[in-house]
């Protein structure tokens, strides 16, 4: 197996093994460069593991808290803060389910990326064999 023959930014040689009969690795490769592109922009677009809804995660807890302070207060009613309570649990499963498929969907994206380097490889052998 041939090593990747790019050089990283501190210097050194990419330890990546080149694939496709070629002499990069999958991430060095001008072959892959658009495919990359677009993997990385449907990343930056999603957000990636929950970034997206920290922000939304920080609101609820200050909903939350606002509700607390107003029936300790004696300003809202304890059922009309029930209600609300109930909804925002909801909203949170929510947030929950929907940071589960955006992790689903990363996984399919990078298991997709391994996919292509291991048919490159298999190509490759099969070509030397051949």
């Amino acid at each position: 197996m041939a090593q990747c023959a790019s050089i990283t930014r501190n210097g050194a040689r990419c330890n990546g093994v080149a694939i496709d009969s070629s002499d990069y690795c999958y991430a060095h490769s001008p072959k892959y460069a658009e495919e990359k592109r677009r993997q990385a922009s449907k990343g930056g677009r999603r957000g990636g593991r929950g970034r997206g809804s920290s922000r939304e995660l920080l609101d609820l807890k200050a909903q939350v808290q606002d509700l607390t302070d107003r029936v300790l207060a004696g300003e809202l009613d304890r059922a009309d803060a029930a209600v609300c309570g109930q909804l925002l649990n909801v909203k949170l499963r929510a947030l929950e389910q929907e940071r589960r498929w955006k992790e689903t969907e990363e996984l399919e994206d990078r298991l997709e990326a391994l996919e292509s380097v291991l048919k490159g490889r298999e190509k490759a052998r099969s070509e030397r064999r051949g």
